[in-house]
């Protein structure tokens, strides 16, 4: 292959894969590198690097070593050279440069058959490479959400499908369940992101995305398209049910109305699309305690309770609601859940009665032992609204003196012993946590908080809480069981420095030091 062959070559090439001709150039000297290894090196990793002229197709070749720092030493001694090895030879060179020797008498015709096989194999390849991500930047530069196209084969239960002339892949993780996909079948889908594959940059495909429903409704609903009605969150158990939140910008248009249709065609049609999914269309509100009990329907709400501490909603409904709110295996206050973004614990009304005297219990016992006063004086405390020390101490006062149970002298004494006690539990926390051990502090998932409650209890250092049962860490703190056992898994851990398992029983542990 002269130059001027490889000239006609690169532009045939680019004409027929529809490529720019400085992307064939590139393939072609990654071929023609490829190939010179081989001929010239074969069982090596030689490093080789060919550069094709532009203008008049003439080739030279290098093989390259990189300079690599002396304390690295030489991980990859087919192409890399230490540092003091060749500071002599090279004195201008640093550890990251490359070292070059051009290659003499590299000639494509004299390398024999092999050789051009080798270079067309790898440059039909590239070419393929560089075809397939042309294709994709053309389809990204549509910013399609939702296509259809046809399943060109199934590959390892995933199914390749052919979107006009790009291939996209629809992963069987994301296929509806018991959706039965065979090659040929049309099918719609959610562009879901853009994957790295074995083979490059692979378009990925959703049906089970939430925004996947979005879309569909946006294509069935012409008001969505024009902004009249918006859909403002979506959650699904694929294939089974479904719930969107739609909220109308027009107070003349009913949002959920106009997404179901004339007799339900809007909303049947998307039905169809996800293989028979029931959706549950509801009103979005501001209000999140209005839009967590429109998230619950059918089932009726009879209370609700925000705490937005923990960012949950304790919702009480009657006994014969309890199914219908929670669902089939909790189906529906799942969704509900993952619709809202409020975590929803659904209550009977005497379940929510015994929760709320268990935490009027503990707020009287706290008043009477932190303000050193009488069961009545607590709840008249209770009843005005007041849940915690902290808040008789820094509340306005004007709130304090709307008591009419207590003069204002009272109340300047209830006020200063609320202030005296968590000035005393703040020195109690500052001398608990000098006591506690660094190491301990250290840990990751531990608090100041925590670690203060632990030394209360006599847990100071990694030993001591090493030695507790996760079922007495949580007991003792409150925590859930995965951060207990983490913790208890990260204060054992200095013990097993020679490869014993850090699941071993601290009574076990315990006994072996003994």
């Amino acid at each position: 292959m002269n130059s001027r062959d490889m000239l006609e070559l690169v532009d045939v090439l680019a004409s027929e894969k529809n490529v720019a001709k400085d992307v064939v150039f590139g393939v072609l000297e990654l071929a023609l590198a490829s190939a010179v290894k081989r001929a010239r090196f074969p069982g090596e990793d030689a490093d080789i690097v060919v550069r094709v002229d532009r203008t008049t197709g003439e080739f030279s070749a290098v093989r390259r070593w990189l300079v690599v720092p002396d304390e690295e030493g030489l991980q990859e001694p087919d192409h890399q050279e230490m540092y003091s090895d060749i500071h002599d030879e090279f004195p201008d060179l640093q550890p990251g440069d490359y070292i070059e020797r051009p290659l003499e008498n590299v000639d494509v015709d004299s390398a024999g058959r092999r050789f051009a096989q080798d270079a067309k194999q790898v440059i039909l390849q590239r070419l393929r490479d560089a075809e397939r991500e042309q294709i994709l930047a053309e389809f990204l530069e549509r910013h399609e959400t939702i296509v259809t196209g046809t399943i060109k084969r199934m590959d390892k239960g995933d199914a390749i499908v052919e979107v006009g002339r790009l291939e996209a892949r629809l992963p069987r993780n994301q296929m509806i369940p018991r959706e039965n996909m065979r090659t040929g079948d049309r099918v719609r889908a959610y562009v879901d992101h853009v994957g790295d594959t074995p083979k490059g940059r692979t378009v990925i495909l959703s049906r089970t995305s939430p925004e996947f429903i979005k879309k569909l409704f946006e294509l069935e609903v012409p008001e969505i398209e024009e902004g009249i009605i918006e859909i403002k969150a979506a959650a699904r158990d694929p294939g089974a049910r479904a719930k969107i939140a739609v909220a109308s910008h027009d107070q003349r248009v009913d949002p959920i109305g106009t997404c179901i249709g004339m007799r339900g065609s809007r909303v049947n049609a998307v039905t169809t699309e996800l293989s028979g999914e029931r959706i549950d269309i509801v009103v979005w509100n501001a209000d999140p305690a209005q839009f967590v009990v429109g998230a619950l329907e059918p089932a009726k709400v009879r209370s609700i309770v925000m705490l937005e501490d923990s960012h949950t909603m304790e919702v009480v409904v009657d006994e014969d609601n309890l199914a219908v709110a929670i669902g089939r295996g909790g189906q529906n206050v799942r969704l509900a859940s993952e619709l809202t973004g409020w975590q929803i614990n659904i209550l009977t009304a005497q379940e929510a009665s015994e929760k709320r005297a268990a935490e009027v219990n503990r707020i009287r016992e706290e008043f009477m032992k932190s303000l050193d006063i009488d069961e009545a004086a607590a709840n008249v405390l209770i009843d005005e609204g007041f849940s915690s020390v902290e808040e008789i101490a820094y509340v306005p006062e004007k709130e304090l003196f709307s008591i009419e149970a207590f003069d204002h002298e009272t109340i300047e004494e209830l006020r200063q012993r609320a202030r005296n006690k968590l000035l005393a539990d703040a020195i109690t926390r500052e001398e608990n946590l000098r006591k506690a051990d660094p190491k301990m502090l250290a840990l990751e998932g531990m608090d100041n908080d925590l670690a203060n409650k632990l030394v209360a209890r006599g847990v100071k250092t990694l030993d001591d809480l090493g030695d507790l049962a996760v079922e007495e860490l949580v007991e003792m703190t409150g925590l859930d069981e995965e951060r207990a056992k983490k913790l208890i898994m990260g204060a054992r851990a200095h013990w097993f420095g020679d490869g014993e398992s850090a699941d071993q029983p601290a009574e076990t542990k315990a006994e072996e030091q003994k």
